[in-house]
């Protein structure tokens, strides 16, 4: 049997026991099993349902939603008193879908046709860009993310140690026991893909080499700070600071690479601040690294990088999937906290450390002004990380 992820009972609840209300969105990077768990809810419904993939469909063609509709509507004729579930996949890769599928909703809605819908696509710039202008308060939104520990572990049979490396991408974890071929797989079937498929084709990048250079500086530097300046003077191609952070949304968007802000209590303080490079998942700096899982067990330092960032996905993964939750680290002077989580105007501080405890003045610092709820050690001496990546962050608060 097919692992079944959390977020299915959800959204069969909505598709079988509840009227058509919505359009259900299933959103998040790719990969992560967006059109398995529909094709597992759609065998679990007592009545039709059709699934296509807009992937091959020229950009352009104006009439290839509408047709897919009226296939159902013809279908749905035939069984007038069972509803019928219409599922289409890569909707965003249609030129001005948001305003087609409006326009056949509002049309079902008028005639009476009880036909459900679902959308996927891979990354947050789909919400962005149609979303929230031409389907608002008709949609509700699912967040796919990137698995975790508890997930790989449950229905793969990772340990810590191998979910550190290979990270949360169930469709690559086969090749595990190869791990040259697993690299090259994480590189050009999905690092690759994302990028060319879900950014640069979806939104204007006028240096799209200089923003891949930016990805691969990002991913190797993951758990650093470093100013867009000191980055800038690593990249052989020119731009600009400013450039640079939008890129970097972009990069975030597609659940790929982040830049997690400084924390203050001020928010324009916030916004002017060196980004922490923060991977998504930790399968992107193993995939693009020279090290193995061997020699980086042995290298104390190195792995402790991989650690830590294995916590900064955690929390920012966590962070998409809960709009309360908010994501910072803080620096002052020596003093610095890998990370400081925000939660309904609760702030709590989250220091990982893998090997033995060293300097904690960061946290004592951090404590001494500005007065969290609380402030953990993540590691020897505090929660074990193997747990902390098993948790539910909120259930700190």
């Amino acid at each position: 049997m097919t692992y079944q992820r959390t977020e299915k009972a959800g959204l069969l609840k909505r598709l079988k026991d509840e009227p058509r209300r919505f359009l259900q969105v299933i959103y998040g990077p790719r990969q992560v099993g967006k059109t398995t768990l529909v094709r597992q809810i759609m065998e679990d419904l007592d009545y039709p349902h059709l699934l296509v993939a807009a992937d091959a469909v020229p950009a352009g063609d104006g009439l290839w939603i509408a047709q897919q509709w009226e296939t159902v509507r013809v279908q749905q004729q035939q069984q007038a008193d069972k509803p019928f579930l219409l599922v289409i996949d890569e909707v965003q890769k249609i030129d001005n879908w948001s305003e087609q599928i409006k326009a056949e909703w509002d049309k079902d809605t008028a005639e009476g046709w009880d036909i459900r819908v679902v959308l996927l696509g891979s990354s947050r710039l789909m919400l962005q860009q149609g979303l929230t202008e031409s389907l608002a308060g008709r949609f509700e939104s699912t967040y796919l993310g990137h698995w975790s520990y508890k997930e790989m572990k449950d229905a793969f049979g990772l340990t810590a140690d191998e979910y550190v490396w290979f990270g949360g991408y169930p469709g690559a974890i086969v090749l595990k026991d190869d791990e040259d071929r697993w690299k090259s797989y994480v590189r050009d079937a999905l690092l690759e893909t994302s990028i060319s498929k879900d950014i640069l084709m979806l939104t204007r990048v006028d240096k799209p080499a200089l923003m891949k250079r930016l990805f691969e500086l990002g991913s190797a530097y993951s758990g650093q700070i470093l100013s867009f300046t000191k980055i800038m003077g690593q990249l052989t191609e020119a731009g600009n600071t400013t450039t640079l952070a939008n890129y970097l949304e972009l990069l975030n968007d597609a659940g790929l690479l982040g830049g997690i802000e400084k924390y203050s209590p001020n928010m324009v303080r916030k916004r002017s601040s060196s980004p922490k490079f923060q991977v998504h998942n930790t399968a992107i700096m193993s995939g693009i690294s020279k090290e193995s899982l061997d020699s980086l067990l042995k290298n104390h330092e190195a792995w402790g990088r991989w650690v830590e960032s294995a916590v900064g996905a955690h929390l920012i993964n966590q962070s998409f999937k809960n709009k309360k939750l908010a994501l910072y680290y803080w620096r002052e002077g020596n003093d610095e906290v890998d990370f400081v989580v925000e939660y309904n105007n609760q702030v709590i501080a989250l220091e990982v450390k893998s090997g033995k405890t060293g300097r904690l003045s960061g946290l004592k610092a951090f404590d001494k002004k500005l007065k969290p709820e609380k402030s953990l050690l993540i590691g020897v001496d505090g929660i074990p990380w193997h747990e902390f990546l098993q948790m539910n962050v909120v259930d700190l608060f």
